[in-house]
């Protein structure tokens, strides 16, 4: 006697369904990825042009700090930028794909060991401050 199967097996049919829509995710998604923007990663401190909207105005305005973190997943890539604002820090997750984002700037590569770096939310003063790539090469090249 045959024991019967709890679940059903899917037919070719669905299987091929679902390539399909795979195939049109990731079309649009190659549709809306920005190749304009810098090699950035955590750690290097970065100018993010905002457009905002005010009324029937719109301006661009740059948001300066930190990249903390940054999360690589096709058309969903994003990052969190963090500075200090009058003394309080300010974090932003920005969307890669946003046309919010106007323009994204590199201004100074910063040398760290993680790939997140939320520890930095705890620092202060001197100790929150993040190495910078170039002075970490040039004390290497004298020695």
């Amino acid at each position: 006697m045959k024991t019967k199967t709890k679940y059903r097996r899917t037919s070719t049919n669905s299987l091929s369904k679902a390539e399909g829509l795979a195939a049109k995710v990731s079309a649009v998604a190659q549709k809306v990825i920005r190749t304009d923007f810098p090699q950035f990663k955590a750690g290097d401190t970065v100018r993010v042009h905002v457009r905002i909207k005010e009324g029937e105005k719109e301006r661009i305005q740059p948001y300066e700090g930190v990249v903390i973190a940054k999360r690589n997943s096709s058309a969903g890539k994003s990052f969190v930028v963090r500075k200090i604002s009058h003394g309080v820090g300010v974090e932003r997750i920005f969307t890669e794909s946003s046309p919010k984002v106007a323009k994204l700037e590199l201004v100074q590569e910063g040398k760290v060991r993680r790939a997140k770096i939320y520890y930095i939310r705890g620092l202060e003063g001197k100790a929150a401050k993040i190495d910078r790539e170039s002075d970490s090469q040039s004390t290497s090249k004298k020695s």
